[in-house]
């Protein structure tokens, strides 16, 4: 069982055109100055763990920026087979332009540490690997964009924009591995029912999937509240039947200081 080497982040975001018209990426709504959203995961009918996304203002590079967080937990059964339990944590600048990363995952028997810093102004993005059982340490340098999101940025950059059902757009995205042009594609208004209470949503989805940044075959799906806030209350990953198959994450519960 496999169930949480989506490195994530199964949240994300981002997009390239379809034939729809391009969407005005002007910022609607300003950024939260604090924002701690929780989740419940489900796969296959049952509890499979829990998430936790932070937000908050931060200094970056001497000047005002943003630092996000997300902590992924199994639970219950899953833990029984197959025990996850990774912290990501990034800081971008006022643009949500990457300044670094740094993922600590504890999956099963493995232990791993990598972190990444992104130079935009050099156009490079240095990764380095370590396996904490091993000690075994890679390097890897890729060629980026002068501001790349990493999925938890383009998140919040769609969040504070209004794109409407019928509308696309595209984003830089990297997770210091591959730089690519990823679409996001609002599809349509739906009502997502949660066991906080029932949203009016439009669902978007996120073209990171079948070899664009992750290599796998997959889907995902994000939904924002239809209103002000924009709130991601229902985000869902669809991988193959044989390897994963369906996982998906509700919000519990909102934390926010505007």
């Amino acid at each position: 069982m496999r169930l949480c080497r989506l490195r994530f982040p199964w949240l994300a975001l981002v997009a390239a055109v379809c034939a729809a018209p391009q969407a005005p990426e002007g910022v609607v709504r300003p950024l939260s100055a604090s924002e701690v959203l929780s989740y419940r995961a489900e796969w296959r009918l049952i509890h499979a763990g829990s998430a936790q996304l932070t937000w908050a203002s931060a200094e970056a590079g001497g000047r005002a920026g943003w630092a996000a967080r997300l902590r992924v937990e199994s639970a219950g059964l899953v833990s029984r087979f197959y025990r996850v339990s990774n912290d990501y944590s990034s800081l971008a600048d006022s643009q949500l332009c990457l300044i670094s990363s740094l993922l600590r995952a504890s999956e099963g028997s493995r232990r791993r540490e990598t972190s990444v810093v992104f130079d935009g102004a050099g156009h490079k993005a240095s990764l380095t690997a370590r396996d904490l059982v091993t000690n075994a340490v890679s390097t890897q340098e890729i060629d980026i964009r002068p501001c790349e999101h990493d999925v938890i940025g383009a998140l919040y950059r769609l969040r504070a924009m209004r794109l409407e059902p019928g509308q696309s757009i595209e984003m830089p995205v990297s997770d210091g591995k591959r730089a690519v042009m990823v679409r996001v594609e609002a599809q349509e208004r739906e009502t997502i029912r949660t066991d906080a209470g029932a949203y009016q949503t439009i669902r978007y989805e996120a073209f990171l999937f079948n070899n664009v940044l992750y290599r796998r075959s997959g889907r995902l799906l994000v939904w924002l509240t239809d209103d002000s806030r924009r709130l991601p209350v229902q985000i869902r990953i669809r991988l193959p039947f044989y390897t994963i198959g369906t996982v998906t994450l509700q919000l519990q519960r909102d934390r926010r200081r505007p």
